[in-house]
């Protein structure tokens, strides 16, 4: 397998590992969103059956939820662990890489209460780790006007709405979460650290669960893709 990785050394092998993270408590949503139910399945196991198209998974969750998570996901062939998450989302982030094998040289992390990223995007994000990419975001262009809260308009053509998966080489990630940064996006820490973000065509339907009413536009879109099937 070709690719270099700003020093990190090329990739060897396709041993992908995804991180997925739901160790929240759902502040904002009101519940724990992620048992929140999606078409007969709840979020979280939505998120894993597509992550697990491309590798092995960790999930990330609360401490108080880590048995429960355990019970539900029982059936997931790929699940390697269930984990306690930490106080920051990095710290979970964490918690979940502490749990991969050296070994993976491919790390994806997600976002638990993103449940309809499908398996083609999962794929496509390893494909640009595998060509070379340091990290991968899956990203929107924006369409609606953006300003700076200081005054002065952004060029919405040159930005976009980032998602996850995200995708990186194991060892870019692993070194630039060695300083226990603290981020809402492992990609921007990977790029402080020197490493080159690139981006991938993100999904309208990948929306992150936030509010209750988030649930109902996910619905639209699970059904819009089942219609398609």
């Amino acid at each position: 397998m070709s690719g270099s990785h700003a020093g990190y050394g090329p990739l060897s092998s396709l041993n992908v590992w995804t991180v997925v993270v739901s160790a929240g408590h759902g502040e904002r949503f009101g519940a724990d969103k992620s048992v929140a139910s999606l078409g007969g399945k709840t979020v979280l196991e939505h998120s894993v059956a597509a992550a697990q198209t491309v590798g092995t998974v960790v999930v990330v969750t609360a401490a108080d939820r880590c048995q429960a998570v355990e019970h539900l996901l029982e059936g997931f062939e790929k699940v390697a662990a269930v984990v306690a998450g930490g106080a920051t989302r990095s710290a979970s982030v964490r918690a979940g890489l502490a749990a991969v094998p050296t070994s993976a040289e491919i790390l994806l992390v997600h976002d638990g209460a993103r449940p309809l990223a499908s398996p083609a995007l999962f794929a496509a994000v390893v494909e640009a780790v595998r060509q070379g990419a340091d990290a991968v975001v899956p990203g929107l262009t924006a369409t609606d006007s953006l300003r700076w809260r200081q005054g002065g308009a952004l060029d919405r053509q040159q930005v976009v709405i980032v998602q996850t998966p995200q995708g990186f080489s194991a060892q870019a990630l692993r070194q630039a979460h060695k300083e226990q940064g603290e981020t809402t996006d492992d990609a921007s820490l990977v790029e402080a650290h020197g490493g080159q973000v690139e981006v991938v065509a993100g999904e309208t339907g990948n929306i992150k669960v936030t509010h209750v009413e988030d649930l109902a536009i996910l619905n639209h879109h699970l059904k819009l893709r089942n219609t398609d099937a």
